[in-house]
């Protein structure tokens, strides 16, 4: 059965985010050597982005793997041909890594920083993404917290060659608006 978006709002509106979040918010599929596949995402992912759209500070009661999996069924939820949550150890610094085939294939990869309010992400962090990224061979990385970034971070010459072409910075906020838009489609 496939739900509409008011359907699935409707639907979820009235679930504490609580009963949600303990919820599987992604429908696994295969396994792979990087990790495991993503098939679809769940209802409970659509409840738990109403949520945080409502409620902005709700993004801190979600734990780090849960945003690992909210994360990788936005990109399925954006039609990526192959969506890989990697496993929460020895993930090589990367949580998500997705695919989308065509006439030159893209690959990239997703660290998520799931940080409480005021332990922003710094330098290293993102130098670490950066080292990570060139030896993935990834297309680009994207850094995704519900924090915020350090001052000046993306002034650091180490790092501004990298934006926006191949390494991308997402705030808590162009996180919720990311997460917004995509639940929309």
């Amino acid at each position: 059965m496939i739900l509409s978006g008011a359907e699935v709002k409707l639907e979820t509106a009235e679930i504490p985010l609580e009963t949600l979040i303990l919820q599987v918010v992604v429908a696994p599929g295969g396994k792979t050597t990087e990790g495991q596949l993503i098939e679809a995402v769940t209802i409970p992912w659509f409840g738990i982005i109403a949520h945080i759209v409502k409620d902005p500070t709700a993004i801190y009661q979600i734990s780090p793997r849960k945003w690992e999996e909210i994360i990788a069924g936005a990109y399925k939820k954006a039609m990526w041909d192959e969506v890989i949550l990697t496993p929460r150890s020895g993930d090589y610094g990367r949580d998500v890594l997705a695919t989308k085939w065509g006439i030159g294939s893209v690959r990239v990869i997703e660290q998520v920083k799931a940080y409480k309010p005021g332990h922003l992400v710094n330098a290293d962090d993102v130098r670490a993404l950066m080292g990570v990224l060139q030896g993935d061979t990834a297309s680009k990385g994207f850094l995704s917290t519900t924090s915020y970034f350090a001052p000046r971070l993306p002034e650091d010459p180490l790092i501004r060659t990298f934006i926006p072409s191949r390494l991308e910075l997402i705030n808590r906020d162009a996180l919720i608006q990311r997460l917004r838009e995509i639940a929309k489609k």
